[in-house]
């Protein structure tokens, strides 16, 4: 990425931040485009060039993007799986993404990186393969990310794009928001005595620290060479929700009682069991390097710290 002109679409978000972060100590040029409506603007790398734009509006994304870019990681999202309007955000997410990409074919910017989601595969026998099928999501936010790899598909195998479709576990670490550890830890300072868990702690599932998910992008990205090249990124080993509130309990010292909403979901279009198969990453000749219970007490301890 050295000397590249980088486009970070969702560059103020978690991953996003981080794969900026990372961008720029590579030497890239980057631009970050965001509305900040889940985005923080304080976790832009002050290196990188920002502007506040609403990607669905495709005269405004024809402004944004031009041939001065090499690259685009496309990280903007609504990305709540229980949203209360999935239409709109089905709609909303596949709209951006059919947007950036005609602008990178009428740009002739070859490479794109598209950050799908393990909901792809709704609730898919474990470890779960790239290859499996069919694709059978459970959540309006997984059918939306299926619809856009289908769009990044059709345009590398029609025009010259390479397209770089990376499917998430679960992704911890610093500036994680609106998940189940920053959610615990928050609760717990509140009230260290007791702990409300959605479902009934049992979920079981992949978790991936943000700093093995980047070292896998960037992995992908150097040594992938097809038109389109699809790529679960996670660990081999699931961590309950019970664990989890182990874990945070432990970090801060809390002995709490635990208290479940009931049911095996947390939330309507929750996945109650997922683990990814990463046999094709290690084919790459990479492994992470924290298995989940690792990440998810280092993503603890950073949170603490952050959150305090």
């Amino acid at each position: 990425m050295q000397n590249k002109r980088v486009l970070v679409t969702g560059g103020a978000g978690f991953i996003g931040s981080h794969i900026v972060d990372r961008l720029i100590s590579m030497n890239a040029s980057v631009t970050v485009v965001d509305n900040c409506s889940t985005g923080r603007k304080e976790w832009i790398h002050d290196d990188a060039t920002f502007i506040n734009c609403d990607l669905r509006n495709s005269e405004a994304v024809s402004s944004v993007v031009s041939p001065n870019f090499d690259i685009v990681f496309h990280l903007a999202a609504s990305k709540a799986v229980d949203t209360d309007n999935p239409r709109k955000q089905f709609e909303s997410n596949t709209e951006i993404t059919y947007n950036l990409l005609e602008s990178l074919r009428d740009n002739n910017i070859g490479e794109f990186v598209y950050t799908s989601s393990s909901t792809v595969y709704g609730e898919a026998p474990r470890p779960t393969s790239e290859n499996h099928s069919p694709l059978e999501p459970i959540s309006a936010y997984g059918a939306g990310k299926i619809a856009e790899e289908a769009l990044c598909s059709v345009e590398a195998h029609t025009h010259d794009l390479t397209a770089y479709v990376f499917r998430f576990a679960n992704i911890v670490g610093p500036r994680l928001r609106g998940a189940v550890i920053p959610d615990f830890i928050e609760k717990l300072q509140v009230s260290p005595n007791q702990l409300r868990i959605l479902g009934d702690g049992r979920q079981e599932k992949s978790y991936m620290h943000v700093t093995d998910c980047l070292d896998a992008m960037f992995a992908v990205i150097e040594y992938a060479e097809q038109p389109v090249n699809t790529f679960n990124l996670g660990t081999r080993t699931t961590t309950s929700v019970n664990r989890i509130a182990d874990i945070v309990s432990e970090e801060l010292g809390s002995d709490p009682e635990y208290e479940y909403t009931g049911g095996e979901r947390g939330w309507v279009g929750d996945v109650p069991k997922m683990c990814l198969s990463i046999e094709k990453l290690s084919s790459l000749n990479w492994e992470p390097t924290l298995e989940s219970d690792e990440a998810v007490r280092r993503a603890t301890q950073e949170l603490i710290d952050e959150l305090q």
